[in-house]
């Protein structure tokens, strides 16, 4: 292995090493990594005839209808015995109609169409697979590629529903190009709302659009529309991956709003889960041929102990298929234009970040303690990601530090577009927590803004949506806490927390917009200080929407002085747009530029 090693060259290797010349001790890493994924595409060209084949795979796997109108069904279930289909179209009869076993673990069904040439199985109608097992266990499944699930209102377990329309929505408007400066605007569509209760894709599109336009941002960053069984996972328990959430509406809502959005020049980043899996097994992946593992490894790595979730065996060839094909899916299917990927640190290492607080020593990020199956997995989705569309944009989250996350995989990077800061709202928090106004140090808190890696481009925020999760609240919320129920009407004299909280809370984020990335990021609801926290409906608090919505109602009413922060919010961007600082190359920040930031803030009042 050492020789071969000696033997691989890394294209680009000399580039990465002009910025870092200290990676070059871990030069045999980025020649391992390198093989492994030219490995892995000389796999593909040789058994599948090259990536781009291999990751259409949701045009031959699931349910496919053909041009006479017969259906033609797929499934990779290596462990079972037998698998049979059922469902409306046959009265439920659980053994009329067999899968036929072919090589490899792949299972394959042929309905011919009804008399009237009509398919056999209905648009909206519901299927099963029945899964019969090597222990004589009979299984109900719902298909890994099913492209719509839904739950009857008393239902616990989510059903498949045959998705074929009659006339499916066309999306007419092209993608917007990349944009140079990228702000985001992280949004939730259930949560998309002030009512109390589940908001939905079309709300989204006629209400919240506008005003992200308005407050001009160029990005969405859609959270949850990856179909997960439990509302209040906040999307991170996936149960089926090509689905788009039902709870929200039809896929042609979601792409109604991906079509309009890209009419306003704003982009969509899906926020992809492919760090885990739900355990769920009648709705989700778990357990799906009735092993322990086929799509996951076998426990205890296939375990994730903390998320109590399932982890893909990255190493596996189908697994591959799957996942490969699944943001293929999303791209061509719904026209998104990139993913922010979810849970990198936890792929990246065998010990998951669990206990690790990643010093910055490069030793953390070399060695035995790396997942190259899950990095190489990496790799791989991003080099056919931006080979297929130049354009796309991938953000990793990942707190650990990996060097060259961001930086071409011909370089041996793992070819992200940009990582969060995730430092910098943990920053904040810190500060207001813990310190007084005037034990504020400037020079630390730039510090901390501008303390990332030559190169390798970030993605700024004040908070996200992990800051406003019960158990922490609002950075508004931080700065005038009850103080937001009585005296935020502009009706009223300025009382002096309020005064100091609204000040505070542009400066923040005018600094972080300034000094913290090349991108940057909003949760939706923050950008007008939004009260309070982020609760979604659970036993805990009797299934109670009141915390799971954004009152946008307040932004509306002109004498509540959230407008004032939504205004500064608005300006905030479109100057950013005028001049392009999140673009512009690094350079240094003495303290004096970050005071005179902060003085210059101050004459900015309403």
């Amino acid at each position: 292995m050492a020789d071969r090693e000696d033997n691989v060259t890394v294209p680009e290797f000399s580039s990465l090493l002009q910025m870092d010349p200290y990676l070059k001790t871990y030069e045999k890493d980025f020649k391992r990594r390198y093989d492994l994924l030219q490995k892995r595409l000389f796999e593909l060209e040789e058994a599948e005839g090259g990536f781009d084949q291999f990751t259409r795979s949701y045009k031959t796997f699931g349910v496919q209808r053909q041009p006479d109108n017969s259906l033609f069904f797929k499934e990779w279930a290596p462990a079972a015995e037998a698998l049979f289909l059922t469902g409306d179209f046959n009265g439920w009869d659980k053994f009329s109609h067999p899968y036929t076993k072919k090589d490899f673990g792949k299972w394959e069904l042929i309905l011919p169409p009804k008399h009237d040439k009509s398919p056999a199985v209905d648009h909206h109608t519901k299927l099963k697979v029945v899964v019969h097992t090597k222990e004589g266990e009979r299984l109900y499944r719902i298909s890994p590629w099913a492209k719509y699930v839904n739950r009857e209102e008393k239902s616990v377990i989510y059903d498949w529903v045959h998705w074929d329309p009659p006339q499916p929505y066309n999306q007419v408007h092209p993608r917007p190009a990349k944009p140079t400066s990228l702000r985001i605007y992280e949004a939730h569509v259930g949560i998309a709302s002030p009512e109390g209760k589940i908001a939905s894709y079309t709300n989204f599109t006629n209400n919240v659009l506008p005003r992200i336009k308005d407050l001009g941002y160029n990005c969405i960053q859609l959270m949850a529309v990856m179909e997960h069984a439990y509302y209040a996972s906040f999307g991170y328990q996936i149960t089926s991956f090509f689905a788009a959430s039902s709870r929200y509406g039809t896929p042609d809502e979601l792409k109604e709003l991906i079509d309009v959005a890209h009419s306003m020049g704003i982009v969509v980043l899906l926020d992809v889960v492919h760090s885990h899996a739900s355990k769920n097994t009648e709705d989700g992946l778990n357990h799906f041929d009735g092993s322990n593992s086929c799509y996951f490894h076998s426990p205890p790595r296939g375990e994730h102990k903390l998320w109590d979730s399932r982890l893909f065996n990255y190493s596996s060839w189908e697994v591959l298929r799957f996942l490969l094909s699944n943001l293929r899916w999303w791209m061509e299917e719904y026209r998104f234009d990139g993913f922010r990927f979810d849970g990198v640190t936890s792929m990246l290492y065998h010990h998951h970040g669990i206990g690790s607080g990643f010093s910055g020593d490069y030793s953390e990020y070399f060695g035995l303690q790396v997942d190259e199956d899950s990095l190489v997995y990496l790799m791989l989705a991003n080099h056919i990601l931006h080979t297929l569309y130049p354009d796309c944009i991938t953000v990793a989250e990942d707190v650990s530090g990996m060097p060259a996350l961001c930086r071409p995989v011909e370089e041996g990077g793992l070819g992200f577009d940009y990582r969060l800061a995730m430092a910098i709202p943990d920053k904040w928090i810190q500060i207001l927590k813990e310190l007084k106004d005037e034990d504020w140090n400037i020079g630390n808190i730039t510090h901390t803004l501008t303390n990332r890696r030559y190169g390798e481009k970030c993605i700024a925020y004040a908070e996200s949506h992990d800051q406003a999760l019960v158990g922490d609240k609002t950075l508004a919320f931080w700065l005038m806490d009850k103080e937001m129920y009585t005296n935020m009407s502009s009706l009223i004299p300025m009382n002096p927390i309020i005064n100091r909280g609204i000040q505070l809370h542009k400066m923040i984020r005018l600094i972080t917009h300034g000094l913290g990335g090349e991108g940057y990021l909003n949760f939706i609801g923050n950008e007008f200080g939004h009260p309070e926290w982020l609760d979604f409906p659970r036993e805990g608090n009797n299934q109670s929407y009141h915390y799971a919505r954004r009152q946008f109602n307040l932004v509306d009413m002109d004498h509540l002085r959230y407008c004032q922060l939504y205004a500064f919010d608005r300006d905030m961007n479109r100057t950013e747009d005028k001049y392009g600082w999140l673009a512009a190359p690094p350079v240094y920040i003495p303290c004096r530029t970050a005071i005179v930031l902060a003085n210059e803030e101050i004459d900015y009042c309403y």
